[in-house]
């Protein structure tokens, strides 16, 4: 790689971190369709309503999280999540794109209900990612701007999309989209 080329790959770089969702909205449109057909899966779609179906209080779920945080995920519930047959489905989704980097599935409070890989918390309910997406129950697309994964390195961007059913969200599904991989 010469000087010149160099400098335009380390530029990109930066005006990807500076301009973060700028430059990503502009591809969002040739990823959104993707995410949306995997919220739109029937198995999705019934893991969401068995999950609402339970009747869980906020109360039990933010117990439930601060239990999860605790443990780092370590919990047994957060290891049978990622064997229920809808967190391997996403976890094969996700691997079949390679700027996938993590699925998210929750609830219509934002609780986790599959996972691709072990989360941070179990409640996504007061983040922009579900906020946004869940968007009162009405369901709307969000693109939270590209960050460096300091752990990766890869540059990422969070892309949530509501679960709908008869024209109302039941849940939200948010998807980690390396930037850099992108077509």
């Amino acid at each position: 790689m010469n000087r010149f080329q160099s400098f335009a790959k380390a530029s990109l770089a930066t005006f990807i971190l500076t301009t973060g969702g700028a430059v990503f909205a502009g591809t969002a449109n040739d990823v959104l369709p993707e995410i949306k057909a995997i919220a739109a899966k029937p198995e999705v779609i019934a893991a969401v309503k068995a999950q609402n179906g339970k009747g869980l209080t906020l109360d039990a779920i933010k117990a439930m999280d601060s239990k999860w945080i605790a443990e780092s995920g370590g919990l047994p519930e957060g290891k049978a999540m990622m064997e229920s047959p809808v967190s391997k489905a996403l976890l094969a989704a996700e691997k079949s794109k390679p700027y996938f980097t993590e699925t998210i599935l929750t609830d219509n409070q934002g609780a986790n209900v599959a996972i691709s890989s072990m989360t941070s918390d179990y409640w996504q309910g007061d983040e922009p990612k579900f906020v946004k997406a869940w968007a009162d129950g009405k369901g709307d697309d969000y693109i939270a701007r590209a960050k460096k994964d300091e752990s990766s390195g890869a540059v990422v961007s969070q892309v949530s999309v509501p679960v709908m059913e008869g024209g109302k969200a039941i849940g939200t599904l948010t998807i980690g989209v390396n930037v850099q991989a992108l077509p």
